[in-house]
């Protein structure tokens, strides 16, 4: 079998498209549909079904896209091991939670630089329905997700951390000096929280509705460190993950809130990749550096 067909045909499967393929490898339509003829002759079944200018895979097609996966990486993880080291470069695009962002790229991203100066890592920010739908639609080639257990076959886990969350105060906020807050209490407060679609908020709102409760916040904003910083000058409580206010609250600037453990939901910081999205050599290295640093 020509490798050379093979990746071809992984192109193709990738971006549903023959033409498209072509223009990232630089063949012509022609020579892509040439190559994927050829290993369609020699396996002796179709691989695409082309059926009014779409192109979706057959489910043999979808066996040998595992099965190209698989060849990929032993025979990525062989060069890397018996290859003098390359230069790596290219694009990167990684889609994470907004609470992520700055507390991780700020860690991770001086380091990946400084021994890979030519990838580009292009961020952006949303909340765990959109970084799955870009994963979904190739619009990520890397997403970052907060939420609950996310299990799928479609997606490569490629790592997956517990994270706690906290409510917090001010330190001269008489709710940091009690033992216990009731929920009935807590919602009475003025908070300071993230979108409706971040996990953690998502499942705070599921608690407080089971017990026939909700809460209005009085100021919404995806930067957790602005949210830090606001309830630390006395505007409201908040409920951030770990990572986000550990620092202010080791160093006192921030208290937290002691209150049902319920509402205190668990999440999980998972990187994932789709199974069927090519992996180049910048990909790796990115992931890599993120399962590196932990939050």
């Amino acid at each position: 079998m020509d490798l050379k067909n093979l990746t071809t045909f992984m192109h193709v499967a990738e971006l549903q498209s023959f033409t498209k393929a072509g223009e990232k490898l630089g063949y012509s339509q022609s020579t892509i549909s040439f190559q994927i003829r050829q290993l369609e002759n020699e396996l002796g079944f179709p691989l695409f079904e082309r059926i009014n200018h779409t192109v979706t895979l057959t489910d043999p097609g979808f066996r040998l896209l595992k099965c190209a996966h698989q060849i990929q990486a032993e025979m990525q993880d062989f060069l890397h091991s018996t290859s003098a080291p390359q230069e790596v470069e290219g694009s990167v695009r990684l889609a994470l939670a907004a609470s992520l962002c700055v507390s991780l790229i700020d860690r991770v991203f001086p380091a990946l630089h400084r021994q890979y100066p030519h990838i580009t890592l292009e961020c952006a920010t949303a909340g765990t329905p959109d970084l799955l739908r870009m994963l979904n639609q190739n619009e990520a080639d890397l997403i970052y997700v907060m939420d609950s257990p996310i299990q799928n076959v479609n997606y490569v886990l490629l790592q997956k951390t517990q994270v706690k969350t906290h409510f917090i105060c001010a330190p001269n906020d008489p709710l940091a000096k009690r033992d216990y807050v009731p929920m009935e209490e807590l919602v009475q407060q003025p908070f300071l929280l993230t979108e409706k679609d971040m996990s953690y908020r998502r499942l705070l709102d599921e608690e407080l509705a089971a017990h026939s409760l909700e809460l209005t916040p009085v100021f919404v904003s995806g930067d957790t460190y602005l949210l830090c910083d606001l309830v630390s000058k006395g505007c409201g409580i908040s409920l951030l993950p770990d990572y986000a206010c550990r620092p202010m609250l080791e160093s006192g600037e921030l208290c937290e809130v002691k209150t049902d453990p319920s509402l205190r939901p668990v999440v999980w910081a998972q990187l994932l990749r789709h199974r069927d999205k090519w992996l180049s050599e910048s990909m790796r290295a990115v992931s890599e550096y993120l399962c590196h640093y932990p939050l």
